[in-house]
């Protein structure tokens, strides 16, 4: 089926199904399918796509961007970068004085402050800005959960790793992708409690996920969030 709204046409399946909503969803391939009860009217579907279309029309070019891959980076002023969940510009001085480059975050900017204009350099001023950030973070968080675990983490480390965004061995060391950084506060508090759980039990059994879901209950949606950004989770 067809819908054209605001000079844009999209293109949709509708199920009927044995419930009391209507939903809507996007795969990865940015196809659209609506999911309503029986009964429902073709008026009331069109209704809801309006209503909720600049949300389908933005989750529809980001499929299309993820197929696509990786965006790669400009590193000039307005580029934007994730931080804590959101896009924010960088904003770049060259200062050949300073000694050693560095990243700030102002509430709505990154200021970049690097000796030399270079692509390389500003990207590595970004890295450790996110490397500084992510153990800041990472630290806070386990100190306000640390109440609920008898065993306290025996080292905490942030790493680069592309299979993980977190670690716990049986010597209770942590380790902590550097990305998180750019992670939504409460998405960092998931990993945060997922690894501390491991200090407890070191499989995921039903066990272990009893103990995650008993301090963060939405964790399959932090989860989700992961899932679906770590894409654009780049520096």
């Amino acid at each position: 089926m067809t819908l054209t709204y605001l000079d844009e046409t999209i293109y949709y399946d509708l199920i009927y199904k044995n419930r009391k909503t209507i939903s809507i969803s996007i795969d990865m391939y940015a196809r659209i399918e609506i999911w309503a009860p029986k009964g429902t009217t073709e008026k009331a579907v069109v209704s809801l796509l309006e209503e909720k279309w600049e949300w389908i029309q933005q989750n529809i070019e980001e499929m299309k961007i993820k197929q696509n891959g990786h965006i790669k980076k400009i590193y000039d002023q307005g580029e934007t970068f994730l931080y804590l969940g959101s896009f924010y510009p960088i904003q770049i001085t060259e200062d050949n004085g300073i000694i050693r480059d560095s990243v700030t975050f102002s509430g709505n900017m990154l200021h970049i402050c690097v000796n030399q204009l270079e692509d390389e350099k500003i990207q590595k001023a970004l890295k450790r800005f996110y490397y500084k950030e992510c153990k800041r973070l990472i630290e806070k968080r386990i100190k306000y959960y640390q109440s609920n675990f008898k065993t306290k983490p025996h080292s905490i480390s942030i790493t680069e790793n592309n299979s993980n965004w977190g670690t716990c061995n049986s010597f209770h060391q942590l380790t902590f992708n550097w990305k998180l950084a750019m992670a939504p506060l409460d998405v960092i508090d998931y990993v945060v409690v997922h690894e501390m759980c491991h200090m407890v039990h070191m499989n995921h059994d039903r066990s272990f996920w009893r103990l995650v879901g008993k301090f963060i209950p939405d964790y399959e949606k932090r989860q989700n969030w992961l899932a679906l950004s770590n894409w654009k989770m780049i520096v």
